[in-house]
């Protein structure tokens, strides 16, 4: 009784392959619901044997012509099962194989550094795990998202915010006075740096040097407004474009400042340096 039902399960193991790849190879081509059908007729005779066939088939498109050279394949084999004569002797080869120097690995037991891997790995697979919600992970609350989500913003905005400061120049150097500095002393900055070839920082003083002449020496070092804010109290802002675009551009962009856009940021700062300071 038991090698008939053994062989009528092989039977209907085989139909069902053999059904699957002729619904596989007669589908027309990017046809899902075909696609299904042959899952459906597949997996009712082989079970969850066949992954990757299945695979194949629940693709979008399906991939038809990796499914039935599968399919053949499976079906070839299942024609010619591997058999023996001498199960006794075909164990005893295997045994003897298993017994050379190459497979010890398979014996030995995992090292310390296996054992660390795979711990390591497991946490790591566990953490996963609580982000997909698979079975058997404890999900973690929603508002544990929403407090990572506002950290986020807090973050992001906290670096919008400090890039965009109408403080663009760098920290307090060593030998220079703390607190509020008179428009005066960014012109002269802006001079020496320009005269060291560094046209970039250069451009931030006269930036430094006009706003702070516009709306006061604390502009600079503690307003929240943007230079291109400050500059709207000028009385003609579109006269301070030559000043302000190749500041954005150093600043935002990363660009250089050529020695002609200096010069001409020179003459469009010039109106806002104290006549005192020109005729010195």
């Amino acid at each position: 009784m038991r090698a008939a039902a053994d062989a009528s399960t092989d039977a209907a193991y085989r139909q069902a392959v053999h059904d699957a790849l002729a619904l596989a190879r007669n589908a027309p081509l990017n046809d899902t619901n075909a696609a299904q059908q042959a899952v459906s007729v597949l997996e009712a005779g082989t079970g969850l044997t066949q992954p990757e066939i299945v695979a194949d088939l629940d693709r979008n498109p399906p991939a038809f012509d990796d499914a039935v050279s599968r399919l053949q394949t499976l079906l070839d084999a299942l024609a010619r099962p591997a058999d023996t004569s001498d199960p006794a002797q075909a164990q005893q080869r295997l045994h003897d194989v298993l017994s050379m120097h190459r497979y010890d690995a398979l014996h030995r037991q995992p090292s310390w550094l296996d054992r660390l891997q795979q711990w390591v790995r497991d946490r790591i697979n566990d953490l996963l795990n609580i982000f997909r919600r698979e079975a058997g992970a404890p999900p973690l609350p929603y508002y544990v998202f929403y407090i990572l989500g506002a950290v986020v913003v807090a973050a992001v905005t906290l670096l919008i915010f400090s890039s965009t400061r109408g403080r663009f120049a760098e920290g307090v150097r060593a030998g220079r006075p703390a607190g509020p500095r008179a428009p005066a002393d960014y012109f002269a900055e802006a001079d020496l740096l320009a005269g060291a070839g560094d046209r970039v920082r250069a451009i931030r003083a006269l930036c430094a040097g006009v706003a702070a002449t516009l709306t006061g020496e604390r502009t600079w070092e503690g307003s929240p407004l943007t230079v291109r804010e400050i500059f709207q109290h000028a009385p003609d802002p579109a006269s301070l474009r030559p000043l302000l675009v190749p500041f954005e551009a150093a600043v935002y962009g990363g660009r250089d400042v050529d020695e002609a856009t200096y010069l001409r940021a020179v003459q469009v700062a010039a109106p806002f340096r104290r006549p005192s300071e020109l005729a010195a």
